[in-house]
């Protein structure tokens, strides 16, 4: 784990080199001839920022000084940082995010994800969260796996509809290794979570209601996402073999979205086509 003190010489090193790639001219400030240094001089970068030059030297020294997140906001606006120097710049100085730049950039991210989504076509697609809650869609996946618009928060949960939907069971050939993969996966997400409210609810019903769960679960089998092969049996177009993956969403690592692409086995494309139509 990285020590407070290499955190804030990470820190210090980082501004340092952003402030020496400034040239004083963005700011309108006078080069005099015996200017010597490179990019803007620290005492700028203070006034700029609106804090006092011995508090800023001491920033960039890497000394022991709590820093809030107005400042790195100020700081960063100066130094014109990108998303990701900007939470690289943050998580240096032990600040969350602030919550307008996060909420502006998730719902640039779920507009691009939605338009994803829709251009799958064919192929059955959704996204879950960190609990494996199913957040987003398409058509095809609603065609496939029911209509995510009609049901409740709770069943829009990907583990709770796998083991408490007989439907929903139905569909796989082999469902009982589709579960325990699953149930793998869910392991893996509480990790984070250990001892949430949510979570503790969401195991406690699960286990009550379904004697799979409650086998498959004292397991503590821990699986990721692989990308393999499912046959679904459709009540109404029958027999359809998928390749499926998870792709994890870059700017935003909590959403993952998993595809099923349809194989020309058993005719599967020609099948999912009839469906949408």
């Amino acid at each position: 784990m990285v020590s407070d003190k290499e955190r804030r010489k990470e820190l210090g090193d980082f501004l340092k080199i952003r402030r020496e790639r400034l040239s004083p001219k963005d700011f309108n400030l006078p080069i005099g001839p015996r200017r010597r240094a490179k990019g803007l001089r620290r005492e700028e970068v203070s006034q700029l920022a609106g804090v006092g030059i011995t508090w800023y030297t001491w920033l960039e020294q890497g000394r022991d000084i709590q820093v809030s997140s107005e400042v790195l906001e100020a700081i960063s606006r100066i130094f014109k940082l990108n998303k990701e120097e900007m939470e690289h710049l943050f998580l240096l100085g032990n600040q969350p995010l602030p919550s307008a730049t996060m909420q502006n950039e998730r719902e640039n991210i779920d507009r691009v994800v939605k338009n994803l989504l829709s251009q799958l076509g064919h192929c059955p697609a959704y996204v879950t969260d960190e609990k494996l809650n199913i957040v987003d869609w398409n058509k095809a996946a609603v065609m496939v796996f029911g209509d995510f618009n009609e049901m409740d928060e709770r069943n829009r949960n990907a583990v709770w509809r796998c083991f408490t939907s007989k439907e929903y069971q139905n569909l796989f050939q082999n469902w009982e290794d589709h579960a325990q993969r699953l149930i793998a996966q869910f392991r893996l997400a509480y990790t984070r979570f250990v001892g949430d409210e949510w979570f503790k609810t969401m195991i406690s019903e699960l286990s009550e209601k379904s004697p799979q769960f409650y086998e498959w679960w004292s397991n503590h089998e821990v699986l990721g996402t692989p990308c393999g092969k499912k046959t679904i049996i459709h009540p109404v177009a029958g027999k359809m073999i998928m390749d499926h993956i998870t792709l994890q969403v870059y700017d935003a690592p909590e959403l993952k979205v998993t595809i099923y692409q349809p194989r020309q086995e058993n005719e599967t494309e020609e099948r999912m086509e009839q469906l949408l139509r």
